[in-house]
């Protein structure tokens, strides 16, 4: 069978204890937990000394997590997935002290795939590496400051009007795209200042291509308008994003957790609550700037064309 291996880490501001203590209580985990947020209202049983956990749902299926193991400096899990396929893991957290005010957390978990999906092995680790990350983003701020901002509001179906558009298309790594889409923006935040009668509010993300195996993402990023522009900036493209039907999943905080609206609108789409439209690519719409908005402030909305 295909093994796994997924390794991420974190610095967090606090001592050992009491990084020890939250991550080795489940009734800590539904605050923080990657997954759990995606499903809100998701059956979870949480055993009285805390030390096990059984969940059950639609989107992100059924399993069980358990401490095994703890030690000074490390806690150990058994994880069973039971739906949507049944298969077994290790997961650690390992705490290391790097001075009396803080320490790196490593998450770690060592798993296989059935036979038939080995093709999907670079894959799966990619996007379990991708929930590690953004996870660890959430328990660092759970454990410094008691809460997690982030959150994501689920606002159903609506009909999106379409829109013209000018933007930028680019192909770049999964791992870099911060960088590239931050330069993206520039451009299109210079070509709304230089024309500013001819510019909507609106600014989205279309994205055409991913490709876990292979790390590449190709996505354009446009600002509408309300007719062509007279002079085109270099490497600028036009088009436009037709009427369609859409369902929206609305993520309120730091960017680098829109994964968790991501990953909970495509867990919907594998549990059938609606059927995508193929002709027409994901969308995220920034209903306030992605360069002048607080980080805590900023809100996306994830928007897949349904049927």
């Amino acid at each position: 069978m295909p093994k796994t291996h997924v390794k991420k880490s974190i610095v967090i501001v606090a001592d050992s204890s009491k990084i020890l203590d939250i991550i080795s209580d489940f009734n800590h985990w539904e605050i923080w937990s990657p997954w759990l947020k995606l499903e809100p209202g998701v059956k979870v049983t949480v055993s009285e000394n805390g030390k096990k956990q059984q969940w059950d749902g639609k989107r992100i299926g059924a399993g069980i997590i358990e401490v095994i193991s703890e030690r000074e400096s490390q806690v150990d899990y058994n994880l069973t997935f039971l739906k949507p396929w049944k298969s077994m893991a290790k997961t650690s957290f390992i705490v290391k002290k790097l001075d009396d005010s803080s320490c790196e957390l490593t998450w770690t978990m060592d798993g296989s795939l059935p036979f038939f999906m080995f093709w999907m092995k670079a894959m799966m680790e990619r996007l379990i590496g991708m929930d590690y990350a953004r996870g660890l983003f959430m328990l660092k701020e759970y454990i410094e400051t008691g809460s997690v901002t982030a959150q994501l509001e689920f606002i159903g179906q609506s009909n999106y009007p379409g829109c013209n558009f000018v933007g930028v298309k680019s192909e770049c790594t999964i791992d870099n795209i911060g960088e590239v889409m931050h330069n993206d923006f520039v451009k299109l935040s210079e070509f709304a200042e230089s024309n500013g009668e001819l510019v909507t509010d609106t600014i989205f993300s279309m994205y055409h291509k991913f490709d876990f195996n292979k790390n590449r993402i190709v996505y354009t990023t446009g600002i509408g308008v309300k007719s062509d522009p007279e002079n085109m900036p270099n490497g600028f493209i036009k088009g436009t994003i037709p009427s369609t039907p859409i369902y929206t999943v609305r993520h309120v905080g730091p960017y680098q957790l829109s994964g968790n609206a991501w990953s909970s609108i495509m867990a919907m789409e594998r549990a059938k609550e609606f059927k995508k439209n193929k002709k027409i690519p994901p969308m995220e719409f920034y209903r306030n700037s992605p360069l002048h908005t607080d980080p805590k402030d900023l809100i996306s909305d994830i928007c897949m064309p349904i049927k």
